[in-house]
């Protein structure tokens, strides 16, 4: 077996580590604590449930609220790590303290459809996304919505909101949906209009780097976009998915993303660099959330065939030579820079990445995804959540680069156990052989290998014509090297 198609194996063979059973109806959420160790849970089954890591558990019973039987929609753990927020389809909103595992607060919202909650940076307030187009602030320790004209309730232009988000600074909301008007931005005291986006499909999932630079949403198409918050303009598409991109969520280094879908994988993406990781992570059924542990050495989705899923990412990032995208930087986090080996056994300190090789394969399997055919788009995501009522793509396949080059020379042979990967160079090669000239080849997405060919050999009328124009700079180089030499230890010249 060649050593590419010994990597080949190893990037396919990453399975799941962890496994959470119990739920009776499709998981609608996961959040991780920051002790790294526990999981919670939500599902249309009605329940909230904590989980050990370690042993694939669950820890105590049922988190259900008077017998309440109304499935749960949303859910969102509070920055400060004390508080989830759950959202319900009889449209109460509830806060559950997580240490005792007791409902604190909750309110019911007007339209019995909420589809998005999210909390604040400073844990005080919780916006609310409701499928009648309509976005609340509500104060948490009041249990109150704030008294602010324009923020209650938030008159946004979708049919449906489908996504609420507070950016990091508070300074604005970010709202997504259904109709033209994909994404709204609004100021967070005043609730006025800033900005609007336009989008060919609804949106159903955002994200805000942790600096407010950029926005970063999921459509109905498949794509992810990233915009820059200075301007609005868009700067770059991220390819892969097919179907509706349910989560998004970032590691909060800014460096890493993850994304989940109803094509049933969930992804991973180098925004340092805008292309995928490794092979898609598929499941049986469609991926409805996503969550990075603290130190992003795990990530945790939730899944429409009624589990959790915990994922090894460190394994996949160690094979494709990037565990220095789990980096953090000092100015982000008060814990120590070292994370410590996690639940999966892994060592998670990181190291850096010289050589790497993104988009390894392209997973055949993929390939006999159903790809939607209608037209419309319905605005009610749990009333109507098949692939069939979306619209097709206006692409079918991402662009392909393939090619067959002999190396530049003979490989050395590496071990059985060893993978060669790629190096993909940020700039010019600082390579001692002079001999070989490195050119690089643009970086393709998906299923498209990273390649750095040799040049041809400089033609001799090349050298000729280099050498016929020199400049006055070559000239007094040869001038200097024409002097003749004073004699040496009384020799004559």
């Amino acid at each position: 077996m060649s050593s590419t198609a010994a990597k080949m194996k190893r990037v396919s063979t990453i399975k799941t580590q962890k496994i959470m059973r119990g739920h009776t109806k499709l998981v609608r959420g996961v959040a991780h604590l920051p002790d790294g160790r526990r999981i919670i849970t939500c599902s249309r089954d009605g329940s909230l449930r904590l989980w050990d890591l370690e042993g694939c558990t669950q820890i105590g019973e049922d988190w259900r609220d008077e017998d309440n039987e109304n499935g749960v929609w949303s859910m969102a753990l509070s920055p400060n790590g004390r508080t989830i927020a759950s959202s319900y389809l009889d449209g109460t909103v509830r806060l559950w303290d997580v240490e005792t595992k007791q409902v604190v607060t909750k309110w019911k919202e007007p339209s019995e459809d909420v589809n998005s909650v999210c909390w604040s940076p400073d844990s005080e307030q919780v916006v609310v996304g409701s499928a009648d187009g309509t976005a609340r602030v509500w104060n948490v320790e009041s249990g109150e919505p704030l008294v602010v004209h324009g923020l209650n309730p938030i008159q946004t232009g979708h049919e449906s909101i489908y996504v609420v988000s507070y950016s990091p600074k508070a300074t604005k909301i970010a709202t997504g949906g259904y109709n033209e008007d994909g994404i709204e931005i609004r100021d967070t005291k005043t609730g006025k209009l800033l900005s609007t986006i336009k989008h060919e499909y609804a949106v159903w999932s955002l994200a805000w780097t942790s600096d407010e630079k950029k926005l970063i949403s999921g459509s109905g198409n498949g794509l992810l976009r990233i915009f820059d918050t200075a301007t609005w303009h868009e700067t770059a598409v991220l390819e892969g998915h097919k179907q509706v991109v349910e989560a998004i969520t970032l590691f909060r280094n800014d460096r890493l993303l993850a994304s989940t879908s109803w094509d049933r994988t969930a992804r991973l993406w180098n925004l340092d660099t805008n292309l995928s990781i490794g092979l898609p992570l598929k499941h049986d059924k469609d991926v409805e959330y996503a969550a990075f542990s603290p130190y992003g050495n795990m990530l945790s989705t939730a899944c429409a065939d009624e589990n959790a899923y915990v994922w090894d990412i460190y394994a996949i990032l160690k094979v494709a030579g990037l565990e220095e995208l789990l980096s953090i930087p000092a100015q982000q986090s008060g814990l120590n820079q070292r994370p410590c080996s996690d639940v999966l056994g892994n060592d998670a300190t990181p190291r850096p990445a010289s050589l790497q090789l993104e988009g390894l394969l392209d997973d055949p399997d993929l390939q006999d995804c159903p790809i939607p055919t209608s037209s419309s788009l319905h605005p009610y995501p749990f009333i109507h959540r098949r692939r069939s009522a979306f619209a097709s793509f206006w692409e079918s396949c991402p662009r392909r680069l393939q090619a067959c080059l002999p190396p530049p020379f003979p490989p050395s042979q590496p071990d059985a156990d060893e993978s060669i990967e790629l190096q993909q160079r940020p700039g010019p090669s600082t390579s001692s052989i002079r001999s070989l000239h490195i050119t690089e080849v643009a970086a393709q997405q998906d299923d498209q290998v990273l390649l750095h060919v040799a040049q041809r050999p400089e033609r001799t009328n090349n050298k000729a014509k280099r050498i016929k124009n020199r400049t006055r700079w070559n000239r007094l180089v040869l001038f200097f090297l024409c002097v003749s030499h004073p004699p040496i230890d009384g020799a004559s010249s």
